[in-house]
């Protein structure tokens, strides 16, 4: 019998990792082992093969557990995600009555509390690597930066570079432009930090901004983020001001091409989806913010079909990549599928791959990572599949999407290294940073000039209650 795994199992400079399943990008193989050395997959195999070939190390069995590829998430906004609570019911363009002036009223004291509580909550739900959109939070980004390598999540940081539009002057240009490269040098190739540049949304900035950036990206290898065609609202206000609509505008400038990662793409015209396909352009789709906060869902599945690079995204709602993934699926069918009598809506796999080695393909880290392979980076999850909900299984992968639970998760490491031990990190005091950042987040939510338009579950209570002692005669809004 093996003995019961512990974390201290899995501090070891060597891992030979033998477990019941190893997602590989095939699929789940049994019987097969990997070795972890040096922040690396060195090893993939048989695991008769391995434990040959590596006599020296103890294998150590993983019954009734699944090894797969740490998750991604291809759009963030890290200081955002301790009000996430803010956005329910609430109309489209949020950003412009919550986390715009939220943001600004932040301190880097409470931008490092904020991001390490996210960065915790993304390990927590299976994702090892997040594509954070930028912060309008004053300060340096560092303290960003700072928190998610405390935490042990991989990070695409992305520096806001908005300069208002084309009524800002070439000097703002030159001085945003010129931090921005600095900013793409600022921290190691292989690290877990890898700088990225952002522009909120093709409005906030002017066309040479714009047209700057992007080729900056394309000429570090670095990724440029950017909100695009997520509203009708913003849509609109581009047709009018510049005379065509978001992704428009940017292949107008040139500023389409392999570096580019758009955020929501939820609006979307045929020729615009051929201009992302010809120009090789990434999108991350965000499901559960079409849930929650906009106007329409992306068809990632026809994104899919036509090529189209993508990756799945929380956009700070809730960071679990399991729900992610059956959301996923759920919102194409409900959208799409179930009108043309679609069953299968991508299957199972397609957006388990999009969660996985296809967002990094999107992030552009999948050089480093987003698979179990010999020479990646060692971001992998231990999940405990020996559950009442999937001991029938004859689809694993499909099983992970509908029925995975992020509360199997036994084990979440980042290059090599446990970051967490059954939802909580072996080596900080996660609960300590949850106290202080409870303590304060509450006045800085009251501090920030917040516009809110929907009641919470208690004042809507509180309103039904005087509706119907006032005698209204008006049932619950």
């Amino acid at each position: 019998m093996s003995p019961e795994l512990d974390a201290a199992m899995l501090a070891a400079d060597e891992l030979l990792l033998v477990p019941d399943h190893l997602m590989l990008r095939d699929g789940p193989a049994t019987g097969h082992a990997v070795l972890v050395a040096g922040g690396l997959f060195r090893d993939v195999g048989p695991a008769g093969v391995l434990a040959a070939r590596h006599p020296h190390l103890t294998p150590l069995a993983l019954p009734g557990k699944l090894l797969m590829p740490g998750m991604i998430d291809a759009h963030h906004h890290l200081t955002q995600s301790f009000g996430k609570s803010l956005a329910y019911g609430e109309p489209s363009e949020i950003f412009r009555r919550v986390w715009v002036p939220l943001e600004s009223s932040l301190d880097d004291e409470f931008v490092y509390l904020a991001s390490k509580l996210a960065a915790l909550e993304s390990l927590r739900g299976g994702f090892t690597t997040v594509c954070d959109a930028g912060t309008r939070a004053p300060g340096d980004i560092g303290a960003i930066a700072a928190a998610v390598q405390e935490a042990g999540l991989r990070c695409v940081l992305g520096l806001i570079c908005n300069d208002g539009g084309n009524d800002s002057s070439a000097g703002e240009r030159r001085e945003i432009l010129a931090q921005a490269g600095h900013f793409l040098g600022r921290w190691p190739r292989e690290g877990l930090v890898h700088p990225s540049l952002a522009i909120s949304v093709p409005e906030a900035a002017s066309d040479e901004m714009l047209a700057g950036v992007s080729s900056l990206c394309a000429e570090a290898r670095a990724i440029f983020q950017t909100h695009v065609n997520e509203h009708l609202a913003s849509v609109e206000r581009s047709v009018v001001q510049r005379g065509c609509r978001p992704l428009e505008l940017l292949a107008r400038l040139g500023a389409l091409g392999p570096q580019v990662l758009i955020a929501h793409g939820t609006l979307v015209t045929p020729s615009e989806l051929v201009l992302l396909r010809d120009t090789d352009t990434a999108v991350s789709y965000n499901p559960v913010a079409s849930q929650w906060k906009g106007n329409a869902v992306a068809p990632a599945n026809l994104m899919a079909a036509m090529g189209i690079r993508f990756g799945l995204g929380t956009d700070a709602t809730r960071s679990d990549a399991f729900r992610l993934m059956d959301a996923a699926e759920a919102a194409q069918k409900l959208a799409f599928g179930l009108a043309i009598g679609d069953a299968s809506s991508g299957g199972g796999w397609t957006w388990f791959d999009h969660a996985t080695h296809e967002g990094a393909r999107a992030v552009g880290l999948d050089h480093l990572t987003g698979e179990i392979a010999a020479g990646k980076h060692a971001d992998f999850l231990i999940v405990d599949v020996d559950t009442p909900e999937m001991c029938t299984s004859v689809d694993l992968t499909w099983d992970l999407v509908r029925l995975g639970n992020r509360d199997q998760i036994s084990a979440v490491f980042v290059a090599g290294r446990l970051r967490l031990w059954e939802g909580w990190p072996p080596d900080w005091d996660a609960r300590a940073l949850q106290r202080r950042l409870a303590e304060i987040a509450h006045a800085a939510m009251d501090r920030a000039p917040i516009l809110r338009l929907h009641p919470t579950a208690a004042e809507h209570r509180r309103l039904c209650r005087a509706r119907a002692e006032g005698g209204l005669g008006l049932g619950p809004q």
